[in-house]
């Protein structure tokens, strides 16, 4: 499942350049990197107000703002992603780096438990923790402490750790990214080869421990809260699916996964997940008004998958679902969501109301799109 965007946040956070520990260059290079992948169509799709990047932060109170202002606005999904120098107290607790940090003066970083602490005060659904962050200032980035995943322990929350408690991480000199981002973003950018449809957490961090074990560097760990790992970061690249079928023998309809209107809180959410309908059912708009019985042309479809509002009217999604291939069960479901958002007064970012949105109280007949369009056509398409 992906998240809805105009319900979600990411904050990134990094440190390259520091007055008492060694510089981490490449730090810059992830935070440009990630917000790409996460602002990108085959990822989360956030805009650029969504994905707030904090390079070398000036203080502690900065960072925490920002992130508690994207807690209080995230209500799908809230990321928070750091990437530099993380150092330990005395009392063995992690504080993340910060330009004027100092080994053992934990006020001068940015203490775990803040960040921690703002997780639970904020609002989102779901909470996805990355760090890759260096410990002890040591050269060449080298990273990490043993703890990551025990002190991040949020109700919600999935953890990805650039090392386990007996291995330090890396940054390699010459590299353009740290090692354990470098391998996140090329799981994201190239796929995975006979992987899922979509890169869920979960298959992520598995390709991360074996890809990064195949060249002899650290493991990294992961944890999850309430099987968050079903969340999914973008679509596969390199997956394969078989050819779309229009015979009753088709096997291979039930194999997939279509996007669940339930969870859309926003019409951003909406007409993001109409496009993830096309990505699954891999045709293209020529072909998707083809197998319309030309009810929608090539141009609508195009219109429908780029426009801003929410569509004044059901029929043209109607038929583009029914098109796509979308089984007629799923269909009263999302004609409900777009019967809610509709019915929903817009309301300015990040000022949403605490419950989800509520069906229309208005009197309604369901209209049994996929079945009577496919009497009008004649036809039986399978997705």
């Amino acid at each position: 499942m992906f998240p809805d965007p105009g319900a979600s946040r990411a904050v990134l956070i990094g440190t390259s350049t520091y007055d008492f520990l060694e510089d981490l260059p490449a730090v810059s290079n992830n935070l440009n990197s990630m917000a790409e992948v996460l602002m990108g169509p085959t990822s989360w799709s956030l805009g650029r107000d969504d994905c707030i990047v904090l390079s070398n932060p000036p203080s502690a109170t900065a960072a925490m703002d920002s992130l508690r202002d994207a807690g209080a606005a995230a209500r799908d999904t809230l990321l928070v992603y750091y990437a530099g120098h993380g150092l330990v107290t005395p009392e063995g607790e992690l504080y993340l780096g910060l330009p004027q940090s100092k080994q053992q003066r934990v006020e001068t970083g940015i203490p775990y438990g803040w960040l921690r602490g703002a997780l639970l005060e904020g609002r989102a659904e779901r909470t996805v923790v990355i760090l890759d962050c260096c410990y002890g200032g040591l050269a060449l980035g080298t990273m990490g402490p043993s703890e990551l995943a025990a002190q991040a322990d949020v109700e919600g929350t999935y953890l990805l750790a650039a090392a386990s408690e007996n291995r330090q991480a890396l940054a390699p000199p010459g590299e353009p990214h740290t090692a354990f981002t470098g391998e996140l973003l090329a799981i994201l950018t190239a796929g995975i080869s006979g992987g899922p449809e979509r890169l869920d957490l979960d298959s992520v961090f598995r390709e991360l421990r074996r890809s990064l074990s195949a060249k002899g560097r650290p493991a990294p760990q992961g944890r999850e809260r309430n099987s968050n790992g079903r969340l999914a970061l973008g679509w596969n690249p390199a997956f394969s699916r078989p050819p779309v079928a229009s015979s009753p023998s088709d096997v291979h309809v039930g194999q997939r996964t279509w996007p669940a209107p339930a969870a859309i809180r926003t019409v951003e959410g909406f007409l993001n997940a109409l496009g993830q309908v096309r990505i699954t059912s891999a045709l293209t708009h020529a072909a998707i008004s083809h197998r319309s019985g030309g009810q929608i042309a090539p141009g609508t479809v195009s219109n429908l998958l780029n426009r801003k509002d929410s569509p004044r009217t059901w029929r043209t999604t109607g038929v583009y679902l029914t098109a796509c291939g979308v089984p007629d069960e799923h269909l009263n479901d999302w004609q409900l969501c777009w019967e809610r958002l509709r019915s929903t007064p817009p309301v300015a970012r990040g000022s949403e109301s605490e419950e989800p949105l509520g069906r229309s109280q208005k009197t309604r007949t369901t209209f049994p799109w996929g079945q009577a369009f496919r009497k009008l056509t004649g036809r039986r398409f399978r997705g």
